[in-house]
């Protein structure tokens, strides 16, 4: 048997294309959008984290995902993969100068999210309901 690694295979494209050439709100979504990337952003806005910490904090999250959304942040230019020490290393993920532009969008969108929660929670208090 041999002792050499294959690379692992896989789609190998970590960017998400711009469905909608030239506009910049898809621009920011193919970057910044879906489930859990403004999250993974919010989580090493506080810090610095190994994948494990990241994990910790993000217990809805496979392993597979994070490290699918980690590659795609990494790749964007939006978070920074630093390993610390010898193969096999722990690998510390922070955002990059570019990333931390993307904090009032994340800041933003947290309080808009957090008034959403408190209507919806009013809504199902209030009369007629």
């Amino acid at each position: 048997m041999s002792s050499i690694k294959k690379a692992p295979s896989g789609n190998h494209n970590f960017r998400r294309p711009n469905p909608v050439s030239g506009c910049p709100l898809t621009a920011a979504l193919a970057a910044i959008g879906g489930k859990w990337k403004l999250i993974i952003v919010y989580w090493l806005a506080e810090s610095p984290k190994h994948f494990a910490a990241i994990r910790q904090v993000m217990p809805g999250i496979s392993q597979k995902v994070l490290t699918q959304q980690l590659r795609e942040l990494v790749h964007d230019g939006i978070v920074e993969r630093q390993p610390k020490g010898p193969i096999p290393a722990p690998v510390e993920y922070s955002l990059t100068a570019y990333g931390q532009a993307v904090l009032p969008l994340v800041e933003d969108i947290r309080v808009w999210g957090r008034a959403h929660i408190e209507r919806l929670s009013s809504q199902m208090d209030g009369p007629g309901v």
